[in-house]
């Protein structure tokens, strides 16, 4: 079972990706917990939260590199924790130990890279809506250092579905 992380700035389609691709290819997909757990605080987060939200991450990969494939093509992951230490950096200035080496495991077969060319829906959770090419050009060199192929998935609404699947299909042959 290869395993994809779908990442990218916030409002670039991420979750509607990996629900579609799971769909097409009638295999798993992993919502994305960070947005869940801010939006069930009272107050705001802070950097014990992203650990516990790192944690959680760290515990689905788990799941899926301990159990059998089951005859599955993929397994999509809604966001990784390379968004989440940029996060750490960003915000905080530093990184937990835990998630750093968590991710020096190279958990990832693929990587699907959406750029912000979505419009930006604010939200109650989204930051910075201003900075998403920042943030965009951050995670796509943070892939580039694992080594890891990765796609850069460009598109509006069935578009972009079809040029992951486009992207999947080449990372296959």
């Amino acid at each position: 079972m290869l395993k994809v992380a779908i990442l990218g700035p916030e409002s670039t389609g991420k979750t509607e990706l990996a629900k579609s691709l799971a769909e097409f290819y009638r295999v798993d997909w992993v919502p994305e917990f960070a947005r869940e757990y801010v939006e069930s605080l009272s107050r705001p987060y802070d950097y014990e939260d992203v650990c516990r939200i790192a944690a959680h991450q760290i515990d689905e990969e788990l799941y899926y590199e301990n159990h059998p494939n089951d005859g599955k093509k993929f397994v999509f992951f809604d966001t990784d924790l390379i968004i989440t230490k940029v996060w750490f950096q960003y915000k905080y200035g530093k990184v937990p130990k835990f998630l750093s080496e968590r991710l020096n495991r190279h958990f990832f077969d693929f990587y699907l890279l959406c750029y912000p060319d979505l419009p930006w829906k604010p939200d109650l959770v989204r930051e910075h809506g201003d900075d998403r090419e920042f943030f965009f050009n951050w995670y796509k060199q943070e892939i580039e250092k694992t080594g890891k192929p990765v796609a850069i998935i460009t598109g509006i609404g069935k578009e972009r579905l079809q040029n992951a699947i486009r992207a999947l299909s080449s990372f296959l042959s």
